[in-house]
């Protein structure tokens, strides 16, 4: 069965079964993530409650359409002609946070700033950091997200995964993976696309709920005064060994860089202004031309943090 038919089929099996309150086909998925461009998915599952992702297993067992788990979208550039295939974002059902001791177990849609403050009112330190990070628990789990000399590495004990590539359900589908399996690397784990993180299991320390107030106000102002805001999706490159893609950047001469409708940040170099309305196209060839530069000019090839959806194969590395 070709790519196509196959994703007629998984069409019907959805629009027909009990999530089709839950489907949207051609829906908007660039305007999802943080740099607000790029296009649709070709189906959109939104999951309401924790009772809806077996039958979302069940439909998508067996089939060879790509899918695609998603946060808020703060790490992931859509490609103008959008992902052919499926979509799944879960919603508030999946945002609860309860914290036990030194335990903290957060949903994969809670969001971290959330979590933070949770933390710090529970009297706990160890996870201030992640005020100033515009993601989900899910995708900084996915990501090993951090910042301020700390990441999600350092808290997480285990999380809760649905693999929705698995076969069987109950064999493999649903279970939790310590950190070990997790394999978290910088700003990378084990985990697939077509993966969903549930819930994560964090261990942080006792801290003090005054100063961890007062920790995550600096972390707030200092971002608000070195990054800039906007249509952006955060740092784009990740750091080489021993230096700093945004320096790197900054002395190729590449701030106010522009590419059609992306711009190299003026603000921190790391960071790419997508214009209202603009393409994803143009941050990808904006990317590709930081890469070529920066090579040509240090000697370094810089790696991607953002994760590119959609694009064709072979379009990626800088010519």
């Amino acid at each position: 069965m070709g790519n196509h038919d196959a994703l007629d089929a998984l069409i019907n099996t959805l629009l027909t079964g009990p999530l089709a309150p839950q489907v949207t086909l051609d829906a908007p998925l660039g305007s999802r993530t943080t740099y607000r461009v790029g296009g649709n998915a070709s189906v959109l599952v939104a999951l309401d409650s924790p009772d809806q992702v077996l039958p979302l297993f069940d439909a998508l067992s067996g089939s060879s359409v790509p899918t695609l788990t998603v946060g808020r979208g703060s790490n992931l550039l859509v490609a103008d002609t959008g992902f052919a295939g499926v979509a799944i974002v879960i919603r508030d059902a999946f945002a609860e946070i309860t914290i036990d001791g030194t335990t903290v177990i957060a949903g994969g849609a809670a969001k971290l700033p959330v979590v933070a403050r949770a933390a710090v009112n529970a009297g706990l330190g160890g996870f201030t950091w992640a005020v100033g990070v515009p993601g989900s628990i899910g995708g900084a789990v996915r990501m090993n997200a951090g910042g301020h000399s700390s990441e999600m590495a350092d808290v997480v004990v285990s999380a809760d995964i649905v693999d929705f590539s698995a076969v069987d359900f109950n064999a493999a589908a649903e279970r939790t993976w310590p950190r070990e399996e997790l394999a978290f690397g910088y700003r990378t784990s084990a985990l697939q696309p077509s993966q969903l993180v549930l819930r994560a299991t964090l261990d942080l320390e006792p801290g003090d709920v005054v100063e961890g107030k007062a920790e995550m106000l600096g972390i707030v102002q200092w971002r608000r005064d070195n990054q800039p805001g906007g249509q952006n999706a955060g740092s784009v490159f990740t750091n080489p060994p021993g230096d700093s893609a945004g320096r790197l950047i900054d002395t190729a001469g590449l701030k106010g860089l522009r590419v059609g409708t992306a711009e190299v940040s003026t603000k921190h170099a790391n960071f790419i202004q997508a214009d209202p309305d603009g393409s994803a196209d143009d941050v990808l060839a904006l990317m590709k031309e930081i890469m070529r530069r920066v090579h040509e000019t240090h000697g370094v090839e810089l790696h991607a943090e953002t994760h590119v959806v959609g694009f064709e194969e072979g379009t990626w590395q800088p010519q």
